[in-house]
């Protein structure tokens, strides 16, 4: 070729026809196809993904909580919570907590594996991140409660113990310890 050195360094031109270099090509291609899906529970960074409501690492993977909602351009955005109870209340206070499409996950505390919010029994008394004190499960154990007992008992507690409030009042353990 004509003007060509042997050895010279290829030049990055566009591929003909595209009009994009490779590089690009490339990044469009790998964009495409990455990323979380538009639907279901995503994936936990445990200790490194915050909680939407509280600003706490979630860190325990059977009692964490996620609430995918539906944007305008017709894809989804993923929330992460340390605990069910945080999702809960972040919810009511979103425009959105009304929509069919919005989907919330709970882990199982039995297995980790998540499962539909909606769907799960609730088994008060257990030590869960945020001490909201429930743990999902599919199957109706003793005592367990439906999801809208479930949130009733997460409003009791919050009311009751003002765990998260950010006001001035104290968490009851507090208090015991002072006297």
């Amino acid at each position: 070729m004509k003007g060509c050195r042997r050895g010279a360094p290829a030049v990055n031109r566009p591929m003909p026809g595209i009009g994009l270099s490779p590089f690009l090509f490339m990044m469009f291609l790998l964009a495409a196809c990455s990323g979380e899906p538009d639907t279901g529970p995503g994936k936990v960074r445990w200790d490194r993904d915050q909680c939407e409501r509280c600003a706490m690492a979630v860190s325990d993977p059977m009692y964490s909580a996620q609430v995918r909602v539906h944007v305008k351009d017709g894809r989804s955005r993923l929330y992460k919570f340390d605990d069910i109870g945080c999702a809960v209340i972040w919810l009511d206070q979103q425009p959105f907590v009304n929509d069919p499409r919005t989907e919330i996950w709970v882990n199982d505390y039995r297995t980790g594996e998540w499962i539909d919010a909606r769907k799960a029994w609730y088994v008060p008394g257990k030590v869960t991140p945020m001490g909201y004190g429930l743990g999902a499960t599919t199957e109706k154990e003793p005592g367990a409660l439906d999801f809208e007992a479930a949130k009733r008992h997460i409003y009791e507690v919050e009311e009751t113990f003002h765990v998260h409030r950010g006001d001035e009042h104290t968490h009851p353990a507090a208090e015991t310890e002072e006297k």
